[in-house]
């Protein structure tokens, strides 16, 4: 398509992009600023149309990585697949992951240092579990082992059995023993760690219990 252009024209529902007319038809939109500088009257090659239509997909595809990183961080892998669900073509996808990782907009380290604390936060898991869920991510195994060695399992396993174990009390130690440890091993546990840590557990509530009647607090 080559041609010369009869109007440049605002769009009513998104007026931050213009359509662009060639020998009075429309022929394509663009971002505002990459209509700036043409005129009515200039004559464009096909190759500068081809030029022009590439800027405008791989701008779309950078407003569409944009909206999906105001919802949370996400790696690489995740904003380039994505895309491409959208139909976005691979030299579109591939500009956007350049400019993003130049902005600092994405970064494959810091988002699985936000994963792995957003988890140890709210919804705590084994690293198992931990290195499953960045891996579906993208994110690259040296990049998971880094984040992850600072994680002391036991700890994150402790501080979750004593949340869940209130709710058990009430069973013998046989059904306690086995509630707790599945409840651990859904959430990517390793047996070695899950052992011990029911064990203290039932201790420290059952010797609680024995001094004052009730467990306590921090067990609740």
């Amino acid at each position: 398509m080559e041609g010369t252009i009869t109007a440049l024209t605002f769009q009513k529902r998104n007026p931050q992009r213009v359509n662009v007319y060639l020998e009075g038809r429309f022929a394509f939109g663009l971002p505002a600023i990459e209509a700036a500088p043409l005129r009515v009257g200039q004559f464009l090659s096909a190759p500068e149309v081809t030029g022009l239509r590439e800027r405008d997909t791989e701008e779309r595809a950078y407003e569409r990585a944009l909206k999906l990183l105001a919802y949370r961080p996400r790696s690489a892998a995740e904003i380039s697949r994505r895309l491409r669900q959208a139909d976005f073509p691979s030299p579109a996808v591939e500009g956007v992951l350049l400019r993003l990782e130049k902005l600092g907009l994405i970064d494959d380290h810091a988002f699985a240092r936000y994963w792995v604390e957003n988890r140890e936060e709210f919804r705590p898991r084994g690293q198992r579990m931990l290195r499953w869920e960045l891996r579906q991510k993208g994110v690259a195994d040296h990049i998971i082992d880094e984040v992850l060695a600072p994680l002391d399992e036991t700890a994150t396993a402790s501080r979750l059995a004593q949340k869940r174990a209130s709710r058990l009390l009430h069973l013998d130690k046989v059904t306690f023993y086995r509630r707790l440890s599945a409840y651990l091993a859904r959430r990517g546990f390793p047996y070695s760690i899950i052992r011990d840590v029911v064990r203290e557990v039932w201790e420290e509530l059952h010797a609680s219990v024995q001094r004052n009647g009730t467990p306590d607090e921090t067990s609740s």
